[in-house]
């Protein structure tokens, strides 16, 4: 036998034994990667059944709109050019209310504001319920929005906004949800009351034909990062099927070849407005392995990919999400 034959004959070996190790490497994490899954949509299920509360108590009030607006109880709230005049730390009970476009139908937003005001218990009880949740809010077609907590919105919002423009209104009109049921906005977005990246999940609310609001809950990027990923020691990191990194430790990130990426950096890109998430995309790694790795998982559906490049990371498998358009992939290093 030549000395090329053997030499063929031993990579073909060594390729073999580490396809085999990787099939068993994928069995033995599959039940794992599956039961963080679970853990992660077992709390987010949890939101489905408070958003379908407040769409209840949104159908209440608008039942009984006349009633309501019929008693002589003042509105809690006072404006100043269309912004609530509380302020966040005043009275920790109130929203904050933005009256979008005021010169418009004025005292029939002041009379929506004064109908829905029972909705601030309603989020503050989702607030102090789910720990994790960042905001809760409601945003008309009128463009009245009641965000709780309150936030600063003289400082971050502009009275000229047009509320139905933004994915959190629009991705619940009839056009983009038919079925006027739940869902869940699988890409993350700053968020423009200021709270940063975040997922929202949302539900319109329709008086008789007419959609009348969208609600939403958020949860914050850094929340699902810190919440999720950062309590394991595995390489974990969160994509929609896109290829799009919603949430992913630093060392992940680093692993993926995003440079100039150094610890910190992930971490820091989510808490300002400027970083879109486009950027830290699996098709766009500068390493041509991790492109490769996002072309089998995601366009050719493959479970797990095996790199070859000494410098890569090992190997990678994913799970699907069911709850969310969401896929959660461990990257397993190189052994040094």
């Amino acid at each position: 036998m030549t000395l090329r034959i053997l030499v063929f004959s031993f990579i073909s070996i060594l390729f073999y034994s580490c396809a085999q190790e990787a099939d068993r490497q994928e069995r033995r994490n599959e039940p794992k990667l599956k039961g963080v899954v679970s853990e992660i949509e077992a709390e987010l299920v949890l939101l489905n059944e408070e958003i379908s509360s407040i769409k209840d108590h949104y159908a209440f009030l608008l039942a009984n709109r006349d009633s309501i607006l019929k008693t002589d109880k003042p509105n809690k709230y006072h404006f100043e050019n269309g912004y609530s005049s509380n302020r966040p730390g005043t009275d920790t009970t109130l929203s904050s209310i933005v009256i979008f476009q005021p010169e418009k139908s004025y005292e029939e937003k002041l009379l929506e504001v004064q109908l829905t005001n029972s909705l601030d218990s309603v989020f503050g009880h989702i607030l102090e319920q789910y720990s994790f949740v960042s905001q809760v809010y409601s945003n008309s077609s009128s463009q009245v929005s009641r965000v709780h907590p309150s936030y600063d919105a003289v400082e971050l919002l502009s009275p000229r906004i047009d509320l139905t423009a933004y994915n959190f209104f629009y991705l619940g009109n009839e056009i983009n949800n038919p079925s006027k049921n739940l869902r869940w906005i699988p890409d993350v977005y700053v968020d423009p009351a200021g709270r940063g990246w975040i997922l929202s999940l949302i539900q319109p609310i329709y008086d008789k034909n007419l959609l009348f609001a969208v609600v939403g809950i958020d949860i914050t990027v850094e929340e699902i990062i810190t919440r999720y990923l950062e309590q394991y020691k595995e390489n974990y990191l969160i994509v929609t099927k896109k290829g799009d990194i919603v949430a992913a430790s630093p060392n992940t990130i680093e692993l993926l070849s995003f440079s100039p990426l150094k610890n910190h950096i992930y971490r820091k890109a989510i808490e300002v407005d400027n970083f879109r998430i486009s950027e830290f995309n699996l098709f766009k790694s500068k390493n041509p392995e991790v492109r490769q790795m996002a072309e089998k998982l995601f366009l050719e559906d493959n479970m797990s990919f095996l790199f070859k490049e000494d410098y890569s990371p090992l190997s990678a498998q994913k799970v699907s999400f069911t709850l969310l358009d969401w896929i959660l992939i461990e990257i397993t290093p190189a052994i040094p």
